[in-house]
């Protein structure tokens, strides 16, 4: 028996050393990538360590990922890219491998070329599941190690193109309550739409409308719960449309998501709250501002976007005729005063200021803003976010930048007394004030200075000239009866010594109105025909617009 127990011990031993062995001579095979004999023992043994070897490596390597992928493709001749783009002869792959698939072992289609497949990948050591894909697209594949986020951009931009990748999502969501509001709360403060490995059905649909809704040029999205069903929708162009409807139980799920991502408490559920964040899609950035209130039938969310890579922030691109241009540059050149820019929410007043800005020598004048939120980065610019929770506001963060020795002063929105007056002030001691102010046309602007609480002679020592302006649709000329893209249509009213006469004696808008009228002020209509004439929009756009 001892001898048996002996012979047993000794086998072991030599297993054990075959074992070791083995571990050593595939550490070697690694090279550079310097992991030793007992790292590799480690990930063997490792929870996950099957499933996600790739994952364990770069952790016990001490590597980022990109380190990592390039010090492998040294070692193994395989090609490395950063950001690999997806070519239309790679769509076959989307076609014969299921999205899920795609996702769970970070793989993507790139090119069809020589009778062989070019595969992303961004987990490397899964042969068994490339022998899938040749069975699955009947064709070599050919790998191209790439990071995770690049693979995961080129799983969306593929099944996207399939067009049905939404409902796909929506179909394999778990309606579990507790389970979606675990999913939700576990992502923690990851904003970036690209990092989508391992996470949650909930997390890919939330990010699929936000990439939609991008794709379409949309300005907000609504997300509508009903009685009986769950409508989102698109503002594209100024326009609500449909654009899914999700199961009604995924409601709250969305909601939780949408309020991870900008911080808000998913756990209140009975009263409106504000948030904002900034996300990132591919080399994009994309700012969000989200609301959410209650309602009898769950939560209503509606999303402001400003994808910053499709702004124009020229005058020309808004749509400002030359003439108008010259006059309203002449008031930004001047070193002091005040000009306010006007319209509904929505309407590019701050767009329109920002263009301006453009044309100003920013290395010779000091330009300074305060905003809520910051819509634009623009070169040469101190810029303020207002942030009420840390006592960030229009009047205190005014304040501050009156000490900051500013020549030229945005003013994001001026809503009360306290900022007004500040900025009349600002704009009499020899800075120039740039602001928007919520009214219907121009001349409405002063009895509105008035109505919040100015002094009629500081209004009339301060204000140069306001411009009103609307967002009419583009007609386009390939599709006669369709509309694409926006334009504005503008008035400017310049102060002269008639209205200011006419303030101090506190006359209405419409004295004002007729009195600029007669001085050679346009009136919105008359920008608004000058473009249907030049058939850039039609009547019917202009009577809803300004009717």
């Amino acid at each position: 028996m001892n001898e048996a127990n002996g012979q047993h011990g000794k086998g072991g031993r030599e297993n054990a050393a075959i074992v070791a062995d083995e571990f050593a001579s595939v550490a070697e095979q690694f090279g550079s990538l310097g992991l030793s004999a007992d790292q590799l023992r480690t990930i063997a043994t490792a929870d996950g360590g099957d499933e996600h070897p790739w994952d364990l490596m770069i952790q016990l390597m001490g590597a980022d990922e990109q380190s990592a992928l390039e010090a492998l493709a040294a070692r193994t001749g395989l090609p490395f890219e950063a950001e690999p783009v997806l070519d239309e002869s790679g769509g076959s792959f989307y076609e014969h491998v299921a999205p899920d698939f795609a996702r769970t072992h970070m793989v993507a289609g790139i090119r069809v070329e020589g009778g062989a497949m070019t595969i992303a990948v961004a987990q490397p050591m899964q042969p068994s599941v490339f022998s899938l894909i040749e069975d699955r697209v009947r064709m070599p594949i050919e790998l191209l190690l790439a990071p995770r986020a690049a693979v995961a951009s080129l799983i969306n931009r593929g099944y996207e193109r399939r067009g049905d990748l939404v409902e796909e999502i929506v179909e394999e969501m778990p309606l579990d309550a507790s389970a979606i509001e675990t999913a939700a709360g576990a992502v923690g403060r990851q904003t970036d739409l690209l990092a989508l490995a391992r996470q949650t059905p909930v997390i890919r649909l939330v990010n699929m409308i936000l990439f939609e809704a991008l794709r379409r040029r949309a300005s907000d999205v609504h997300i509508h719960p009903m009685e009986t069903r769950l409508v989102i929708r698109l503002r594209v162009d100024g326009m609500l449309v449909d654009a899914f409807s999700p199961p009604l139980s995924l409601a709250p799920a969305i909601s939780s998501r949408l309020k991870v991502m900008t911080e808000l408490d998913i756990a209140n559920r009975h009263s409106p709250q504000d948030g904002q964040t900034t996300v990132r899609i591919g080399s994009k950035k994309v700012d969000i501002r989200l609301s959410v209130i209650p309602t009898i039938f769950g939560e209503r969310v509606v999303l402001r976007l400003l994808d910053q890579s499709q702004t124009q922030l020229s005058l020309d691109a808004l749509g400002m005729d030359k003439k108008l241009q010259g006059q309203l540059m002449d008031m930004v050149e001047r070193p002091n005063g005040m000009v306010l820019v006007t319209g509904p929410t929505g309407s590019g007043k701050t767009t329109t200021l920002y263009a301006a800005l453009d044309r100003i020598d920013r290395t010779s004048r000091n330009v300074m803003t305060i905003e809520d939120p910051v819509e634009y980065r623009l070169e040469g610019i101190s810029q303020m976010q207002v942030n009420p929770k840390r006592n960030v506001t229009f009047g205190s963060g005014l304040r501050a930048l009156l000490r900051q020795d500013p020549d030229v002063i945005l003013v994001g929105e001026v809503r009360d007394h306290e900022t007004a007056q500040l900025a009349v002030q600002a704009s009499l001691t020899g800075h120039l004030v740039l602001a928007t102010l919520h009214t219907n046309d121009a001349p409405s602007a002063i009895p509105r200075l008035i109505d919040i609480g100015l002094e009629h002679y500081l209004v009339t020592s301060s204000l140069l000239g306001v411009l009103a302006q609307r967002l009419l649709r583009k007609c386009d000329p390939d599709h006669p009866g369709q509309y694409k893209g926006r334009l504005a249509v503008h008035e400017l009213m310049r102060v002269t010594d008639t209205i200011r006469r006419l303030t101090a004696q506190n006359a209405d808008a419409v004295t004002i109105y007729q009195a600029a009228v007669d001085e050679g002020f346009e009136p919105m209509r008359v920008d608004a025909m000058r473009k249907v004439e030049q058939g850039l929009s039609d009547q019917a756009e202009v009577f809803r617009v300004l009717h």
